[in-house]
C-alpha cells in the first residue's frame, strides 16, 4: 500500500508503495521518492533490500545518504511491520550505567520485545514463517551469556576490562558512540543501518568490525568512505546517483567499479553508434531537397528517427565529478624542520602518568608519515605536540623558525561560522586577498563547493561539504607541513582520492592519522606505531600491518 509521510521537524517527505509480501523478510518499496526541505533527493526509484545481504550505500557528499537512513529508521519509509531497525548515528546517552550494563540492558529490552512479538504472532497467525526466525533470535539472546557476549563485543571495539565498567557519563563522545555500536551488534536487528561506523575506531577495531560484519546474516545497509571496508564487508553496492536514482550492483566495491566501467563503456559505444545513425539519416533528409522520389525517402527516414526518440535515445555517459584539490607549493625549509629530543608528556604533569616517555623523532619537508596504533595510545596527542598545542613535561621540541603548520582535526568543521555561506566565510577569513566574489567562487569551487552551495549557509551543508570548506581554508594558509587527524571521516570516496592526489603533489611535509587503510597506502611512506608510551617505525607496508592486526584479532577472538 502507498505511504506518504512528512516529518515536519526533520523536513523529510517520503512516498512509495510497499510491494514485498507481509511475511517476507525482504524489503521492496517501488515508486520510492524522498525529499528534504523541498529538495528532491530520490525520484521514482526502487528501494530493495534482501534478507542475508550486506549493502554499501555510496554517493557524493550531500546527495542524501544519511537522510535516507534516518527516514528508514524513523518509520517514514513503509516497511513490513515485523522488520525491526536500528540506526547508528548518535552516541549512547551519558548515564549512570556502565558501558557493559548499557549493552546488556538493551539486549534485555530486545528479548522482551521478541517474546511479546512471538506471543502475538502465535495468536494471530500460528503458521507464520516468521516464528522460526523469532525463535532463532531468542535462542541467540540467551540471558546466561549476556555478560560474556557483551564484553567480547566491547573488547573488540577497543574497550579494556577497566573501561567497559566506566559509567557512560564518564566516557567521551567517541567511546559512547562505540557503546551504541556494541548495542546494535549485540541485538542484531533485522535491518541494521550504519552511518560511517568506523569513524571513531582505530585500525585494530576496524579490522575486528570487518570480521564481525562479514557474518551479519540479516540485512545490513551501511555508509562508509573506506573502499577497503566496503570490499571486505559488502555483498552488494547501491549507487545513489546524481540522477536521483538508486542503482544496484552485485558484489563488493571493486566489483562495482569494474561492472560500472564495463556498462559505461558499452553505453558509450551504443550512444556513439546511435548518434552516427541519426546524423547519417539527417544528412540524407537535408540533401533530399524537393525531388518527389527523395522526399518520400526522407519522410521514411524521419519516421525512423521519430521511432528512436519515442523508444528513448541512448543517453551519453555522465562521468562522476572529480575534484582537484591542491595545496600550494612552498619554499623548501632545510632540516631539521620539526624534531623531538628526549620528549616526555603527561596530561596531569606527573611523570608516573606519562603518555609518552623519552621520544626522539623528527619530520621534515619530505616526510609522508602515518601514525597508527590503538585508541588512547596518543596519536592525536602527538600531532598536538608537533603543532605546539601541548607542551612536554620534559625534553625539547624544536621547530624551524619559518615553519607554518596547517592543522585538520575531527572537530575542524565545528569552528566554521555556520551562519555565513562558504563564499562570505572565506572572503572574511582572508581580508588580505581579493574581495571579488568571483575569485572566492573559484576558490571554493575547486574543492567541490559549487553552484547553489556557494550561497547556502554552512549550517545547511552536509558534513562532507563542511569538510571541503575547511580544506579550502587550509590550502589558502599555505602551510609548510600538514598535520591531518582523521581527514576522511566525512568525505565521499571520490573526494578522498582527490585529497590523496593533493597530498602526493604537495611539496611540504605530511603527518597523518587515519583509519582508512587505502588512504594510508596511497600517501604514506613511513608508518609510525604509537603504543606503550613510545613511537616505533613499522618496517613494512600498511597492508602488512593490517594483516598483523587481522591475525591478532582472529587469534584473540577465535573468529
Amino acid at each position: 500500500m502507498e505511504k506518504l509521510t512528512l516529518e515536519e521537524e526533520s523536513g523529510r517527505v517520503c512516498a512509495g508503495v510497499l510491494t514485498s509480501h507481509k511475511d517476507s523478510r525482504d524489503i521492496k518499496v517501488e515508486q520510492f521518492s524522498l525529499s528534504f526541505h523541498s529538495d528532491i533527493l530520490i525520484h521514482d526509484s526502487t528501494l530493495e533490500l534482501n534478507f542475508g545481504r550486506r549493502y554499501g550505500l555510496i554517493g557524493e557528499n550531500g546527495c542524501g545518504k544519511s537522510t535516507l537512513l534516518k527516514a528508514i529508521a524513523s518509520g517514514e519509509v513503509c516497511l513490513p511491520t515485523h522488520v525491526d531497525t536500528y540506526l547508528l548515528d548518535k552516541e549512547y546517552p551519558p548515564t549512570d550505567m556502565t558501558a557493559l550494563e548499557a549493552v546488556i540492558q538493551d539486549a534485555k529490552v530486545e528479548l522482551k520485545r521478541l517474546e511479546k512479538e512471538m506471543e502475538n504472532l502465535m495468536v494471530e497467525d500460528p503458521e507464520s514463517p516468521l516464528l522460526d526466525d523469532i525463535y532463532d533470535r531468542m535462542e541467540e539472546l540467551d540471558e546466561s551469556t549476556f555478560e560474556s557476549k557483551a564484553a567480547t563485543i566491547l573488547h573488540g571495539l577497543g574497550f579494556t576490562k577497566d573501561s567497559m565498567f566506566k559509567k557512560t557519563k564518564d566516557l567521551s563522545g567517541g567511546w559512547r558512540m562505540r557503546v551504541s555500536l556494541a548495542k546494535a551488534l549485540f541485538v542484531r536487528p533485522t535491518l541494521l543501518l550504519l552511518d560511517q561506523p568506523t569513524n571513531h575506531l582505530d585500525l585494530g577495531a576496524c579490522v575486528w568490525l570487518e570480521e564481525y560484519l562479514k557474518s551479519y546474516n540479516r540485512i545490513l545497509l551501511l555508509i562508509s568512505h573506506s573502499q577497503d571496508f566496503l570490499n571486505n564487508v559488502c555483498t552488494n553496492i547501491i549507487d545513489f546517483t546524481r540522477k536521483k536514482q538508486l542503482v544496484y550492483y552485485t558484489g563488493n566495491y571493486d566489483t562495482y567499479v569494474k561492472t560500472r566501467e564495463e556498462l559505461e563503456t558499452n553505453q558509450m559505444k551504443a550512444f556513439e553508434k546511435q548518434q552516427n545513425e541519426i546524423e547519417h539519416l539527417n544528412k540524407f533528409i537535408r540533401s533530399a531537397g524537393t525531388y518527389s522520389n527523395l522526399v518520400r525517402q526522407a519522410k521514411s527516414k524521419q519516421k525512423i528517427i521519430d521511432k528512436m526518440e519515442a523508444a528513448g535515445l541512448v543517453e551519453k555517459v555522465e562521468k562522476k565529478r572529480q575534484w582537484r584539490f591542491k595545496f600550494q607549493d612552498v619554499e623548501k625549509l632545510p632540516p631539521p624542520v620539526l624534531s623531538f629530543t628526549d620528549v616526555s608528556f603527561s596530561y596531569t604533569g606527573n611523570v608516573e602518568d606519562c603518555l609518552y616517555r623519552h621520544l626522539d623523532l623528527g619530520a621534515d619537508m619530505d616526510s609522508r608519515i602515518a601514525l597508527v596504533g590503538p585508541n588512547g595510545a596518543g596519536k592525536s596527542t602527538l600531532l598536538k605536540l608537533m603543532a605546539g598545542e601541548l607542551v612536554p613535561i620534559s625534553g625539547q621540541i624544536s621547530r624551524h623558525t619559518h615553519l607554518k603548520i596547517g592543522r585538520y582535526n575531527q572537530h575542524s568543521a565545528e569552528q566554521l561560522d555556520m551562519e555565513k555561506n562558504p563564499v562570505v566565510y572565506m572572503r572574511d577569513k582572508f581580508p588580505e586577498l581579493s574581495q571579488e566574489v568571483q575569485f572566492w567562487r573559484s576558490q571554493v569551487g575547486r574543492f567541490g563547493i559549487t553552484s547553489n552551495l556557494q550561497g547556502t549557509p554552512i549550517k545547511y551543508l552536509s558534513d562532507g561539504q563542511k569538510s571541503r570548506v575547511v580544506f579550502c581554508e587550509l590550502a589558502l594558509q599555505h602551510p609548510f607541513m600538514l598535520l591531518l587527524d582523521e581527514p576522511t571521516n566525512a568525505l565521499d570516496i571520490e573526494t578522498i582520492d582527490s585529497l590523496a592526489d593533493a597530498i602526493n603533489n604537495f611539496n611540504g611535509g605530511v603527518v597523518l592519522v587515519s583509519h582508512d587503510f587505502r588512504l594510508i597506502s596511497q600517501v604514506a611512506e613511513e608508518i609510525w606505531v604509537c603504543e606503550n608510551g613510545t613511537v616505533t617505525k613499522w618496517e613494512g607496508t600498511i597492508e602488512a600491518y593490517k594483516e598483523k592486526l587481522k591475525g591478532d584479532v582472529m587469534k584473540e577472538f577465535k573468529l
